[in-house]
């Protein structure tokens, strides 16, 4: 090869060693979100009574590494003791009984968008006329990527 077939190609290897190197390399969030129930005044706490015909007000603190996404709370009824449980507290036992009127929701949390970490705090009514017993709240929480999280919890209806 002659100079002059060579610089063309070391111009060519050059200009794209600079473009690929100055390329962003963005990191893949890879982490769970983290919900957190376990710090003083942290509400509901597992095996805590609630009162049906009123409200209580759940206090929640969420975050994760890179941003938040969403988050949901299911509220269910365990009058046959299947379990959706992730604290190895367990709550004394309760003997099993047939739903009549069982309370069921499902309730939306709204994030603030681009936040890492939040408490969230939202009162939750519950209807006069449910059956009282013990109920699981299940804390569904998916970050910006996607990855989710599943706090359950057991709550007993007055």
């Amino acid at each position: 090869m002659t100079k002059k077939s060579i610089f063309p190609s070391l111009v060519v290897l050059l200009s794209a060693t600079v473009l690929l190197s100055s390329c962003k390399k963005e990191s893949a969030d890879t982490e769970y979100p983290v919900i957190d129930v376990d710090y003083p005044g942290s509400f509901p706490k597992n095996c805590v009574d609630v009162s049906r015909g009123g409200s209580f007000t759940s206090t929640i603190r969420v975050h994760d590494n890179v941003e938040l996404g969403s988050m949901s709370v299911e509220i269910h009824e365990n009058f046959d003791h299947h379990t959706h449980s992730t604290d190895v507290e367990s709550c004394p036992e309760v003997p099993a009984k047939i739903p009549v009127n069982p309370f069921s929701a499902i309730v939306e949390f709204p994030l603030p968008a681009g936040q890492s970490s939040y408490t969230s705090v939202k009162d939750i009514n519950i209807p006069a006329g449910v059956d009282t017993g013990r109920y699981h709240f299940i804390i569904r929480l998916t970050d910006q990527a996607g990855w989710q999280t599943i706090k359950g919890i057991e709550i007993n209806i007055k």
